[in-house]
């Protein structure tokens, strides 16, 4: 039986080493997936991440590992076990669909989706949530050691997007991996972390970047539209796109493109509020003549405070 669990307080102290989890999902975390919730470490109705961000939402119980497409979560990607255990239980049969999709069945209370629980001993447990229908590996019973693979990233039960949200638990409790000890302030450094590599809190990132001809739509940037490597020289509009997750108000986010006679546009937006995720576009019509043949760059760059917070640089030709 699958589950999420309401968030209990632990007062306990973890000493170095004493439970210790692997990444739980086959991706390289800032380049082709990211982390979008962190534990909710609030205890009341406000909400902040480990890092006193809004990286989360009130009551978040775990820790949400998410792909930057729809097109990435069709290639497949492995779920793994963060610990060796027994798996406990096991959903499967769940579609993957986004829960704000009119078309999604009802959940009665399979928010989880199709997903995994593992018993790791001594009062600890993982369970992994939203997996692709039809992938799961294992079955109850099942022993299973670190790194082996349970099913692959999906969409299904309470979700919007591909991710595996991992929830861990102590003798029932959740925690949050990055700081178990429950008295660890947000912003401060947690005296102990339940993962066996250090895995960092990252407050923004860019998910896709690209060129297009007119501005597109943002069901089309999640399904994972991809750049074109060409134009032709009578495109009706050259457009600079960029996605992200974590932009706060206040945010500035440069864009810009240079073609072979110079700058053809650029411009910086200041982020007017914050939120989980968002893309902005800039672009230019086709100019009398069409566009000058020769190789386009496009550079996006968010900065905070003054600080960069990320940058991502395209390339394109006009034939």
């Amino acid at each position: 039986m699958i589950r999420h669990a309401a968030i209990l307080t632990l007062a306990l102290a973890f000493p170095a080493g004493a439970f210790e989890l692997a990444q739980p999902i086959a991706c390289t975390l800032g380049t082709d997936c990211h982390i979008q919730n962190y534990f909710d470490r609030d205890p009341g109705p406000g909400t902040a991440d480990i890092g006193c961000g809004h990286l989360t939402y009130d009551g978040h119980d775990g820790t949400d590992f998410a792909l930057p497409s729809l097109a990435a979560m069709e290639r497949g990607v492995d779920v793994l076990a963060a610990a060796p255990g027994t798996v406990r239980g096991i959903r499967d049969g769940m579609p993957d669909i986004s829960i704000s999709d009119p078309a999604a069945p009802p959940l009665q209370g399979r928010d989880c989706g199709n997903g995994v629980a593992i018993d790791h001993g001594d009062g600890w447990e993982t369970q992994y949530c939203h997996l692709k229908q039809g992938s799961i590996a294992v079955q109850p019973g099942d022993r299973v050691e670190t790194g082996q693979r349970l099913g692959l990233v999906g969409l299904s039960g309470n979700t919007e997007f591909p991710h595996l949200h991992l929830a861990i638990r102590k003798d029932g409790t959740e925690l949050d991996p990055f700081a178990p000890e429950a008295s660890t302030a947000c912003g401060t450094t947690p005296p102990a972390t339940l993962w066996s590599a250090p895995l960092a809190h990252d407050p923004f990132g860019f998910t896709g970047a690209g060129f297009f001809t007119a501005v597109p739509e943002w069901d089309a940037i999640k399904a994972g539209l991809p750049s074109p490597a060409t134009l032709p020289a009578d495109a009706p509009a050259l457009v600079i796109w960029a996605a992200y997750f974590g932009p706060r108000q206040g945010d500035a986010l440069t864009l810009a493109i240079t073609g072979p006679q110079g700058e053809v546009i650029r411009q910086t937006i200041t982020i007017d509020r914050t939120q989980a995720q968002a893309f902005r576009a800039i672009g230019k019509r086709l100019p009398p003549g069409g566009w000058p043949a020769g190789d386009y760059k496009g550079e996006v760059v968010m900065h905070r405070g003054g600080a960069e917070l990320g940058r991502e640089a395209l390339t394109l030709t006009i034939p």
